[in-house]
């Protein structure tokens, strides 16, 4: 049987197949790490790339305990790329994580962090003061952050995380009990700076930054390496997934395990929630992204990157074809993987195939930009590539869908007294 990567037909029951793109995705530039004649390949990964929530930074881990954090307006202007003038405009004001007053701090600044071990993982939480610790019995705390406070988290190789004070570069904490690699890192998005990682050693750990790093709880249910978490938008619910075909879901106020996800045959290695919390994407290296319903814990599709789709045993091997990341974009529409074959790809949740590629050669990971405008790109040898995201107006009825899929669950939906049709549409059920 031969496989090809691009069909020219188009659908199976339940997985998407997909007919050659036409559009490649418009490439924007680079960020590319200086090589020593003695550097060595080993060590000089980007395992992760991230936007800071308000848009003013990007960081990423260039190898060799190296994290830089940049601008994203210079990154724009230098890039010569559109939106240069709306990105990380605003003049920031920063409040000392030591309880002193508001100083300004005028334009953001670069910053290159030498974080002491190999970065595997890093994350930006900014902090809202009406989210308080959760540790209400405990009246002074060392570091007391401010509204406009933004802080970068970053996992090392040596299993410690360390938190960085974004406006100058400053260590605040070095959080330490993981035993082996802290592979990824997340914040909570409501602003309670509420910090997860996940880590080889098979767990998950909580970490309450507003209680000085304080350590809340251990999640326990993975059998092996831990790769990936993601919180859903408004923080309640945590999906994890790792070295197995498992994708597991927690209640974040209970510290509990609501249900896990079977679907995939390879391990799953990246995950990410829809902007309204209704759509869970996950990536596996069975060659496929499922897009669940996390509240009902079903499949709704399955975007497939070869053709034909693979048997499960060919799938749970070495396949060439393995899902590295994927990344939700902020409009609820769009969505990019990185695979091991070469290609960025571009999906839509309404289409049966990809709408813009883009050639990369060994990437690791991506994420969007706040605005939803941009993909970022880490490779193995340390550089970052930029994409500008295929443009399209969302309409008013995905708008309408994703401010109700907010505030309700699919089950809600279930039991609106509406017509059949609009009520699958809501639920996502028309994919």
């Amino acid at each position: 049987m031969v496989e090809t990567l691009w069909p020219p037909t188009a659908r199976a029951v339940g997985t998407l197949c997909f007919p050659c793109p036409s559009v490649v995705a418009k490439f924007i530039g680079e960020l590319l790490v200086p090589v020593a004649p003695f550097d060595q390949k080993s060590g000089r990964e980007t395992w992760t790339v991230a936007f800071a929530p308000d848009g003013s930074y990007f960081a990423w881990s260039q190898g060799h305990r190296i994290v830089r954090l940049v601008p994203w307006s210079k990154c724009l202007k230098n890039f010569g790329g559109e939106g240069s003038n709306r990105a990380g405009t605003r003049r920031l004001s920063r409040q000392n994580s030591e309880g002193g007053t508001v100083v300004p701090v005028g334009e953001p600044r670069e910053h290159t962090i030498d974080c002491g071990d190999i970065v595997w993982g890093l994350a930006f939480g900014s902090s809202v003061p009406e989210k308080q610790s959760r540790c209400v019995n405990i009246e002074w705390h060392r570091f007391k952050f401010g509204q406009d406070q933004l802080l970068l988290a970053t996992g090392l190789n040596n299993g410690r995380i360390k938190i960085w004070d974004v406006y100058t570069g400053k260590l605040l904490l070095n959080l330490m009990d993981h035993t082996d690699i802290v592979r990824d890192l997340t914040f909570a998005p409501d602003g309670s700076l509420m910090l997860v990682s996940a880590s080889r050693d098979k767990t998950l750990r909580v970490w309450d930054l507003k209680d000085d790093g304080n350590m809340v709880k251990v999640l326990r249910s993975h059998q092996n390496w831990v790769y990936c978490s993601a919180f859903s938008p408004d923080s309640s619910v945590l999906c994890s997934v790792g070295a197995g075909k498992t994708v597991f879901l927690w209640d974040m106020d209970k510290y509990s395990l609501i249900r896990k996800l079977e679907g995939h045959h390879n391990d799953v290695v990246s995950c990410e929630f829809s902007p309204d919390g209704a759509l869970l994407a996950t990536a596996s290296y069975d060659t496929r992204v499922i897009i669940w319903d996390p509240h009902m814990g079903t499949v709704l599709i399955e975007l497939a990157h070869l053709f034909p789709p693979p048997s499960p045993i060919f799938a749970g091997g070495a396949n060439d074809r393995w899902v590295r990341s994927v990344a939700f974009c902020h409009d609820g529409r769009h969505i990019a993987s990185i695979t091991d074959d070469r290609m960025v790809r571009f999906w839509t949740i309404d289409e049966t195939s990809p709408q813009a590629i883009a050639p990369l050669t060994n990437g690791l990971c991506c994420a969007f930009s706040t605005d939803g405008s941009f993909l970022a790109a880490g490779s193995r040898d340390g550089s970052v590539h930029f994409w500008a995201c295929p443009k399209s107006i969302a309409s008013l009825q995905h708008l309408c869908r994703m401010a109700l899929r907010r505030v309700m669950s699919t089950q809600q939906v279930q039991m609106l007294p509406i017509p059949p049709r609009i009520r699958s549409y809501l639920s996502y059920q028309d994919l």
